[in-house]
């Protein structure tokens, strides 16, 4: 069954009801072994075009990663990316903003680790962090020292929302695609999530008792990222909405999504001139001696 990524792309000034998209669909595969020779095949061409897209060295690709707690996040990236050169791509994820960082603009940690020409850089949480977590928990606005008329939250996620997609303009003008993925996650599947990460040792170092807090505010949460995917989709920087209970399914669904972006890109192999053919015809008959 082929993947449509265009199924799950938000279309631009839509209102989104996130009630209304799926948290789970019908499976790509129909057994374990059919799912990964799929992910399989998408990872095959995934490392085919990055090789590629690093040859070429024109585009730069953003893939920024966002969904609650227990979504999937780190998963998707581990087993989507595992196949690609890590000379051609960079992963970052962003925690609670350093002092150092809450005295620049809300933009500016992220921005500082964009992906150069020729590479991937994926975003486990992003700025987007700035009109969701700080939506939600405005008190932590105070703690960003901004002038208090700046503070007013009758305006300033609005103004937010025009500050990022702005700066997705200048980086779509300047080279850089951006896809934004959302990996959308029920309610009791996090339940069944956290209950699986406390039971097992590998995962219950990733539960604290500030995930079981954060659950309390999940209707704010998804009004949040209802009014941002209604701000911020655009057709130069489109946000994803991939149902995220079915784990392998969601992973199949993110690795077309990013074969899609980078099959978009013009690219080609840097072209031989007469005067490199002729220089390595020369290396080739050192070589031979």
């Amino acid at each position: 069954m082929s993947i449509d990524s265009k199924t799950y792309r938000v279309p631009p000034d839509k209102k989104v009801d996130l009630g209304e998209w799926p948290t789970v669909v019908d499976p790509y595969s129909k057994s374990k072994q059919e799912y990964k020779d799929i992910l399989q095949q998408h990872m095959e061409k995934l490392s085919s075009l990055q090789r590629l897209h690093y040859a070429s060295n024109h585009y730069a690709l953003l893939v920024i990663f966002q969904g609650m707690d227990g979504s999937g996040k780190d998963g998707a990236i581990r087993h989507v990316m595992s196949g690609i050169n890590p000379q051609g791509c960079e992963v970052f994820s962003f925690k609670q903003p350093s002092a150092e960082e809450l005295q620049h603009d809300f933009l500016w940690r992220s921005t500082c680790r964009l992906p150069e020409r020729g590479r991937i850089g994926i975003f486990n949480r992003s700025y987007y962090e700035e009109v969701l977590v700080v939506r939600v928990h405005p008190e932590l606005l105070r703690s960003q020292g901004l002038p208090e008329e700046l503070c007013d939250e009758k305006v300033i996620w609005e103004q937010r929302y025009g500050s990022i997609v702005d700066l997705e303009k200048h980086l779509h003008r300047n080279g850089t695609r951006i896809v934004k993925i959302f990996l959308h996650l029920s309610y009791e599947e996090q339940r069944k999530r956290f209950l699986e990460r406390i039971d097992e040792p590998d995962k219950n170092w990733k539960f604290s008792t500030s995930d079981i807090h954060e659950r309390k505010y999940w209707k704010q949460y998804m009004k949040a990222y209802e009014d941002c995917f209604r701000a911020t989709s655009t057709h130069h920087a489109p946000w994803y909405v991939v149902p995220a209970d079915d784990k392998e399914n969601a992973r199949l669904i993110v690795s077309q999504i990013v074969l899609d972006a980078l099959g978009e890109l013009k690219m080609d192999y840097p072209k031989t001139t007469e005067e490199r053919r002729l220089e390595l015809d020369e290396i080739k008959k050192l070589l031979a001696k």
